[in-house]
């Protein structure tokens, strides 16, 4: 059997750093995806290849991928059949072919569409009895525990689950999500993204250690995690002014989460979030640190020429940030930032306009005769 699957890249509306603290997020799905071409087989070995790195075919016995010294991008599409078959999923063989769309190291998740396109691929080549729940975690378990990035289920959980037309609420202490209607042409809007050319890497310790402080944040005021704190004077009581900081992004950012969504399910005009994401920027720059120069002059070029919001996604620590436009001023709003980055010297940035797209899914299958 043999069939092609994609899982898309996303980009969050708003609600960074939140998921691995029990909070809120808004993400959409892109129309940038990652293709995975899969092939049943019977050998033992699990065959990789990326038409990105067209040199670095890698081959793994099945069995011996717990111990594999694979480097680099198969690490990804590995962890998610090691997690397969460390869950006591039997996969007898099986190649796998890539092919990514999604800006790699923009911020845009491209790690979380190869790992939901191999999984998904894996779950129908071999009826496995796997739940959309177990996809987001063995996409999460392969980027934590294989290949070493501390991540949450927000971008899993956006490449799995969201739909076209909408923005995905996502509620990581309750498990809740709900699609939230996110139609920014009907209003004239669009919403640009700008990758910066400064990819970030999430294994490179900043992710992890942000995480560490949220956790010793919890703990100074006593909670399960800083979803319980809904008061940002709270956090005044935390006496490390690091982590201080780091609790009020999570707690403000989480607000910020819920009234872009009371005002979406509301119906009012989209441009009413604007600020929001401006103000979600700015804590992520300066209570979280996790900007850049390119991020914040990206942000301030963008606004300056009419944005109604603008702010950085992923990660941190480098990639994309996304600005809410009138649709005809878009074009004018990305020339004004690519014309800010010439003049501070920067790398021409590239920009798109994200339509909130399907989830993962299969698109073709031929089963064996």
């Amino acid at each position: 059997m043999n069939g092609i699957w994609v899982a898309p890249g996303r980009v969050n509306i708003i609600g960074e750093h939140t998921d691995y603290n029990g909070g809120y997020a808004l993400p959409i799905a892109l129309p940038q995806v990652v293709t995975c071409a899969a092939r049943a087989d019977s050998d033992g070995l699990v065959r990789v290849s990326s038409r990105q790195h067209p040199d670095e075919q890698v081959c793994e016995p099945i069995s011996g991928l717990a111990e594999a010294e694979v480097t680099g991008w198969a690490r990804y599409p590995l962890g998610v059949v090691h997690e397969y078959v460390r869950r006591g999923h039997r996969i007898p063989g099986v190649v796998l072919e890539l092919d990514g769309a999604v800006p790699v190291g923009a911020g845009l998740s491209s790690s979380a569409a190869v790992e939901c396109s191999v999984a998904v691929a894996l779950r129908d080549l071999f009826a496995l009895p796997v739940t959309e729940a177990d996809l987001i975690d063995i996409g999460r378990a392969a980027e934590n525990d294989y290949v070493g990035a501390a991540t949450g289920t927000l971008d899993q959980s956006a490449s799995v689950l969201c739909t076209a037309g909408h923005a995905l609420f996502l509620d990581f202490d309750t498990g809740e999500r709900a699609q939230v209607p996110f139609d920014l042409a009907a209003a004239g809007l669009e919403l640009l993204v700008i990758d910066t050319d400064t990819p970030h890497q999430l294994a490179d310790g900043g992710y992890a250690r942000r995480r560490r402080e949220c956790e010793q944040a919890a703990a100074a005021l006593g909670v399960r995690s800083l979803r319980e704190i809904s008061d940002v004077g709270d956090t005044e009581r935390i006496g490390d002014p690091v982590v201080r900081r780091r609790a009020r992004h999570i707690v403000t950012e989480n607000a910020r989460v819920l009234d872009v969504v009371e005002k979406l399910r509301e119906g009012r005009d989209p441009r009413s979030i604007g600020p929001i994401l401006t103000a979600g920027h700015a804590s992520l720059r300066d209570d979280f640190e996790i900007s850049t120069p390119q991020l914040d002059t990206a942000v301030a070029a963008a606004l300056a020429a009419g944005a109604h919001g603008a702010r950085m996604v992923g990660g941190g620590f480098g990639g994309s940030i996304i600005a809410l436009t009138d649709a005809e001023r878009t074009g004018d709003i990305a020339g004004a930032v690519e014309k800010r980055f010439h003049e501070a010297g920067f790398t021409p940035p590239r920009t798109f306009v994200a339509v909130p797209s399907a989830g993962a899914h299969r698109i073709s299958w031929t089963a064996d005769k």
